[in-house]
């Protein structure tokens, strides 16, 4: 990894944001740099090598600030959201059991023997990418209210559950880890609110504002890196680790200072790298030799939306549960943890994410349905 791949790799992840600028399209920023990383690397060009450690390394502490990003993203303060939790509790049970059986129709299709991966995957949902097209949309309502806590649950109980589902014969291991993380970061929560109690957070950001020393963010990039160390050492993906951490600063309440600064790092240079290198990592061609693969996609894609759609027999209106459907992060981990741990056949990888651009296609048109059927916020 030399410094003019660096620069190349952040120039064409420029792409996310061009191909992302007409509002109108609801499409993620990531995209464009997923895109980018394919023309790039092993399905392109072959000029960005993803095996580079050095390429690597920055993409995983990309992808663990991407997931501790998607984790302050969950509304955990929302008075609103707590209310509503029964109802989206609910939804996002009834989503699970269908999207259970719909996995098992898929593995007796294609024999991938996968059976606990396709139903997390068709299970979740992703908040970093259902509160956004909400707030710029401006829906409002009962229906988009209960919508909040039943996306924020499915993600949460998605990332914890995948690397149980991702390697079932190592579950009993990645339990263990994951309880670790998890128990972990729930000390980080008692502190950072102790801290928050006591004044003392605010006496730091005060200093840290005079004085310019950024204190705040590095004491999250080093807990951030100390819980990636532990996930690592248990044998669990970092993505457990920035998840865990975000939510445990959301739940706490995140510093407007401490928000733009991760968002500046994140979306301006590691977020980018780690989808660069997530497209450089696939070989799309690989669809080509297992066409199967590309139906696979397509149904991961489709079942995870008619999974979604089973809040209907709650009253949930269909774009609403529609929109729930949208996922990126549980499909982007799948793939970058499969790929690592080599449990993956190839070209089931671009598979997974073929079937997260499905969801977010759907979401996007499920979006401006909402609009029309006047789930809009009263002003």
């Amino acid at each position: 990894m030399s410094f003019t791949m660096l620069a190349v790799v952040v120039a064409v992840g420029l792409a996310g944001p061009l191909l992302a600028l007409r509002r109108g399209w609801h499409i993620p920023v990531v995209l464009g740099e997923l895109v980018a990383g394919v023309i790039l690397g092993k399905t392109g060009i072959g000029y960005l090598k993803a095996a580079d450690p050095s390429f690597t390394f920055l993409a995983d502490i990309g992808f663990g600030l991407v997931m501790f990003v998607a984790g302050t993203h969950v509304p955990a303060r929302d008075e609103s959201l707590r209310r509503a939790i029964r109802p989206g509790l609910l939804r996002a049970v009834g989503t699970g059991i269908v999207a259970t059986a719909l996995a098992f129709a898929l593995n007796a299709i294609f024999h991938t023997g996968h059976v606990p991966l396709y139903a997390v995957l068709m299970a979740s949902s992703s908040a970093a990418l259902v509160l956004p097209i909400v707030d710029s949309l401006g829906l409002g309502g009962r229906p988009v209210v209960e919508l909040l806590p039943q996306v924020a649950i499915a993600d949460a109980a998605c990332i914890v559950a995948l690397p149980l589902a991702i390697d079932p014969p190592h579950a009993g291991r990645a339990a263990l880890g994951a309880l670790a993380v998890i128990a972990a970061g729930v000390v980080v929560f008692f502190g950072l609110n102790k801290a928050e109690q006591s004044g003392a957070r605010h006496r730091l950001h005060d200093v840290s504002e005079d004085r310019r020393f950024a204190a705040e963010l590095r004491i999250s990039l080093m807990v951030l890196f100390a819980l990636a160390g532990l996930a690592t050492a248990t044998h669990v993906s970092i993505m457990l680790a920035g998840f865990v951490l975000g939510l445990a600063v959301a739940a706490v309440g995140e510093p407007r200072r401490l928000a733009r600064q991760l968002f500046a790092l994140t979306e301006g240079f590691l977020g980018p790298v780690f989808f660069v290198w997530l497209g450089a990592s696939l070989d799309l061609r690989e669809l080509g030799t297992k066409p199967a693969f590309i139906g696979l996609g397509a149904a991961l894609g489709i079942g995870a939306v008619l999974s979604h759609l089973s809040g209907r027999l709650t009253r949930q209106p269909l774009s609403i549960g529609a929109l729930a459907a949208a996922q990126l992060g549980v499909p982007v981990a799948a793939a970058t943890v499969g790929t690592s741990l080599h449990v993956l056949q190839p070209g089931e990888p671009s598979a997974l994410i073929l079937g997260a651009l499905v969801t977010i296609a759907v979401s996007a048109v499920a979006g401006g349905l909402a609009v029309r059927r006047g789930l809009v916020a009263t002003k």
